[in-house]
């Protein structure tokens, strides 16, 4: 190997996917949707694949997707699991109602997963919370 393509490995193993913006240094961002009158909520795979998109949305990379489909109402949890780190949903298809988190470090953009769930699961009110893990003091 030359020696730049083993400095560009040794940068890409060390890289720190702590975020920098506006002045402040953080591991990532972390939002919690709720999603109320809500569809869609109790198709596993509809359900694996809107978050693989969203992931994709953001600019993040998938790993790996896992969804179980609960007895007797439907309810589905899911997450997938990003090398930036991760998002998962719980959803009460007998009230209309998804629990969303998405937490992303690094060069993604967590917000751009929002249009992709909205299209997906129609809700007829969303609320978003965001919370900056690891803020550097």
């Amino acid at each position: 190997m030359s020696k730049n393509v083993l400095a560009e490995l040794e940068t890409v193993e060390k890289r720190d996917y702590f975020v920098k913006r506006d002045g402040l240094e953080f591991a990532g961002t972390h939002l919690l949707i709720e999603m109320w009158g809500a569809t869609r909520l109790d198709d596993p795979d509809a359900i694996e694949a809107t978050l693989r998109e969203a992931a994709l949305a953001a600019g993040a990379t998938v790993l790996h997707a896992h969804t179980h489909r609960f007895s007797p109402f439907g309810g589905v949890s899911g997450v997938v699991v990003l090398a930036e780190s991760h998002i998962s949903i719980h959803t009460w298809p007998e009230r209309d109602y998804a629990a969303i988190d998405i937490f992303m470090c690094g060069d993604c953009h967590p917000y751009e997963s929002i249009p992709v769930l909205r299209q997906a699961f129609e809700p007829s009110n969303v609320q978003i919370a965001e919370h900056k893990r690891g803020l550097m003091p």
